[in-house]
């Protein structure tokens, strides 16, 4: 359903409509500019990447059938090579070293991969979400900051065995919500 309203968006794109291109852009600017960054390690090339890939489906450049496989696989492909195509114009810059080209030629990410991982991700947090506001804070400093569990206690100045049994129950709960939701995906 979703890749169907991609298409739909893209569609309206080439019927010059401005909202669809809104819309398509804020729900890929996020994880395409987190893409590029990966690759490239350059906020600045992942900001014009972006921006360039979105001027490229206004212009009507870079056309996507459904020959072509997923609406979204396309996406990173062509963000992939728009990325690739400026690292490449930058490589006599300085600013650019050749660790950076030489990095973006060596590694192929698998885009599906990628994607199911920001999925993933998106499911994680979605489930962190539904913890209480000291759970979800704990889960954050240990998980997401990397903190000590004693790190925890002390900036929280809270017991580290109250620290303990928040990340417990914490990790019970998860686990309930991610499998609840695993299983309502399955269903679906």
């Amino acid at each position: 359903m979703k890749e169907q309203n991609d298409v739909v968006l893209y569609n309206r794109i080439k019927e010059r409509d401005k909202k669809a291109l809104e819309l398509l852009y804020d729900k890929y600017e996020r994880i395409l500019y987190s893409f590029v960054y990966r690759l490239t390690n350059s906020s600045d090339i992942a900001e014009e990447a972006v921006q360039e890939v979105f001027i490229k489906l206004w212009r009507g450049k870079g056309v996507y059938s459904d020959e072509k496989g997923k609406f979204s696989s396309w996406l990173f492909t062509i963000t992939r090579n728009t990325a690739i195509d400026m690292v490449r114009k930058r490589k006599n810059d300085p600013i650019f070293s050749e660790e950076i080209f030489d990095f973006i030629e060596d590694d192929h990410p698998q885009i599906d991969e990628h994607l199911q991982w920001k999925e993933e991700q998106q499911r994680v947090r979605h489930a962190v979400s539904k913890l209480s506001e000291d759970q979800k804070k704990i889960i954050q400093s240990v998980y997401f900051k990397g903190l000590t569990q004693q790190k925890v206690a002390e900036e929280q100045q809270i017991p580290l065995g109250t620290v303990k049994g928040r990340v417990r129950l914490a990790l019970r709960k998860l686990k309930t919500y991610l499998g609840t939701d695993a299983e309502g995906r399955a269903d679906s």
